[in-house]
């Protein structure tokens, strides 16, 4: 038998993943077993528990490969270096608001996620995977504000914990409507819209209508 190589291991992960994104997005993510993965990605369980622990490590994954990269771009150390770090974050948001509204896979990723799983007590790591994450930008925003209040010399309006996490419930809060219904609103404009207004509420977003 020939040795599996680094390319064939990986193209086995990604073939599962691919594999779990449709059957996830199909029968739902308690429907789906991890046989039902390995039988329509072509391979054995086996194999998935070669490369995930459970099918709540193989949900992850799934999950980071699509949001991953937008996680290290909002991530706090990279805001603690940015010159202007509300811009920075308003800029990141639109991004991703834009990424989600045009690209396929990560709005099937993220409507499995949102819509499509039960965080039972197998899928506890799931839950606890987006609690880290949920919390993670609360703390990124967080230290935006105060960085920018600390700049301009003046206090917040309100607490700034209530702040940074208004900002991020606003924003999951309108692409968690979306993804029910794509077609009912543009998630790009309204998205601009809502946080450019948050923003001026704050005192933070000049020429913004309040």
């Amino acid at each position: 038998m020939a040795r599996r190589t680094k390319a064939d291991a990986q193209t086995t992960r990604n073939n599962l993943l691919d594999a779990a994104e449709q059957l996830f997005q199909s029968r739902g993510v308690s429907h789906t077993s991890l046989n039902d993965i390995a039988v329509a990605a072509g391979t054995t369980r086996g194999a998935i528990y070669w490369h995930f622990k459970d099918k709540a490590d193989l949900f992850n994954a799934m999950l980071k490969r699509v949001t991953l990269p937008l996680e290290q771009t909002l991530g706090v150390a990279y805001v603690a270096q940015a010159a202007d770090p509300v811009a920075e974050i308003r800029s990141a948001m639109l991004e991703a608001l834009r990424l989600i509204a045009t690209d396929a896979q990560t709005r099937r990723v993220l409507q499995i996620a949102t819509h499509q799983v039960e965080y039972t007590a197998d899928m506890g790591a799931v839950m606890e995977r987006h609690l880290s994450v949920h919390d993670g930008c609360v703390a990124r925003n967080h230290l935006a504000l105060e960085r920018a209040y600390a700049a301009r010399g003046q206090p917040p309006p309100v607490a700034l914990d209530c702040a940074a996490r208004g900002l991020q419930v606003l924003v999951e809060g309108l692409v968690h409507q979306w993804l029910l219904h794509p077609e009912a609103f543009d998630l790009q404009a309204n998205g601009r819209a809502v946080l450019d207004l948050y923003l001026a509420g704050l005192g933070l977003q000049e020429g913004a209508p309040i």
